[in-house]
């Protein structure tokens, strides 16, 4: 018996040895065929990329000689390429063994700017479709092409600084003025310009990509932009999803105190979106029932020739007196309406009847725009 058993193990392991040896001849020679027919998008298709949020790319299955599983890449390269240095090459679904693709528009767009068609132009890629088993890999015996319209805008960057001859900070790159992310796709700054020139940069260091403003208001990329204007303090607003701009000028920026219905102080502008007051007097008012101490802040603001009244208050309708442990967001500046009253912050007691320097913040080193009172 013990006899029959050793036969029949030996028996099963040179059964298992002659399997995996002819599989291994059969990594070595299976063949996968080329996938011979690209459904969608069809040859010469048209794809406004502005108008559309994703777009399917699918092919015939290839066919393996072991019947066994195929996995496919999408690779684009750019008109008349041949795809030996391909712009982009990408998974089909399912991690590679489905013959269809389903792809963002936005990154597709991503590699219409690789093969250097720019914004708001029209242009043409080409997509085929490698199809592979272990080291044997097939190209399609097709080739189909695709014409583009990219949209205005651009892949948003993490970070904005705005340098060059007609900022505050001139030509040193280190000394960049930084943007404050107002949105996923939106940039604000308020920095003084004179003549000379500028360009919006991804990084402070390095070698980053460059954008700049166009004789047609829309944003740019890879160059730079020549000021002429009038040396002022300027709020710019960018954004990269559409490529709109706008560049407003602020004219003034005033402490409103309700209380006597006037306007306390006019802020000078000095650097990095700071303006303040230095060694104002500040005296509430006397009120039967105690000394009102409201105040909230208007900007003046001309855009394209129109000026218009911008009002930054509290978050709040109304507050209580702060005092020196209420924390930093008390202080946070928030569009508000022009109400007479509503939404005013309060100064602290000890301000009354004192000297004070205001400092109001609208830059990226702080959490939100914000304000600051000290008493001298």
């Amino acid at each position: 018996m013990k006899n029959i058993i050793t036969k029949m193990t030996a028996l099963i392991a040179f059964v298992a040895a002659f399997t995996a040896c002819d599989d291994d001849e059969s990594l070595n020679v299976a063949e996968v065929s080329e996938v011979e027919a690209l459904y969608t998008p069809e040859n010469n298709k048209f794809l406004n990329l502005g108008a559309n949020s994703a777009v399917v790319f699918e092919w015939q299955a290839s066919k393996s000689a072991d019947n066994g599983v195929v996995m496919y890449e999408v690779v684009f390269d750019e008109e008349g390429g041949d795809f030996s240095d391909p712009l982009y090459v990408i998974p089909s679904n399912g991690r590679g063994f489905d013959n269809k693709l389903n792809m963002q528009i936005s990154k597709l767009n991503e590699i219409a700017g690789m093969a250097g068609i720019a914004a708001e132009e029209t242009g043409k890629l080409q997509w085929t479709v490698w199809s592979s088993k272990g080291l044997n890999i097939k190209q399609a015996s097709e080739i189909n092409t695709i014409e583009v319209e990219r949209p205005a805008g651009f892949p948003t960057p993490d970070e904005l600084f705005i340098t060059g001859t007609a900022t505050e900070g001139g030509e040193d790159l280190s000394a960049a003025q930084s943007f404050v992310k107002t949105g996923q796709n939106t940039f604000e700054i308020y920095t003084k310009l004179e003549a000379g020139s500028y360009q919006f940069v991804t990084r402070n260091t390095g070698e980053p990509e460059s954008f700049y403003i166009g004789t047609d208001d829309k944003l740019k990329k890879d160059g730079e932009a020549t000021f002429s204007g009038s040396e002022a303090v300027y709020r710019i607003r960018l954004d990269f999803s559409d490529g709109t701009t706008s560049m407003s000028t602020i004219d003034k920026v005033e402490l409103w105190f309700p209380p006597r219905g006037e306007y306390m102080f006019s802020f000078d502008y000095t650097g990095n979106g700071t303006w303040e007051v230095q060694d104002g007097f500040v005296e509430f008012k006397q009120e039967s029932w105690g000394r009102d101490e409201r105040y909230k802040f208007r900007f003046t603001v001309t855009t394209d020739g129109n000026t218009q009244e911008e009002w930054y208050g509290s978050v709040n309708g109304d507050n209580n007196r702060p005092n020196p442990d209420t924390p930093e967001s008390f202080y946070y500046m928030v569009p508000v309406t022009d109400d007479y009253w509503a939404n005013s912050f309060k100064f602290r007691g000890e301000v009354d009847m004192s000297n004070v320097d205001i400092q109001i913040f609208f830059n990226a080193d702080v959490p939100e725009y914000t304000h600051e009172i000290t008493v001298l």
